[in-house]
């Protein structure tokens, strides 16, 4: 093999050897990322819980409230 296509394959694994560990580095951020997604779908579902309970049982406490045509 001539020095010039051994240069070019040396170039190449190299680029590769780049490439597979940016790979790794966006596989591990798109990890972290669902698993925060995962976190806050659950937030967001024990807040929207809370909030309706909230509201169920404030209903019975508001005296004289304004019908909601007003």
């Amino acid at each position: 093999m001539d020095t010039e296509t051994e240069k070019r394959f040396i170039e190449i694994e190299t680029k590769l050897a780049y490439m597979e560990d940016f790979t790794a580095q966006v596989q591990g951020v798109v990890v972290g990322q669902a698993k925060e997604i995962e976190n806050l779908k659950r937030e967001i579902k024990m807040m929207s819980e809370k909030i309706r309970d909230l509201i169920e049982n404030a209903e019975g406490d508001i005296p004289n409230r304004k019908p909601p045509h007003y």
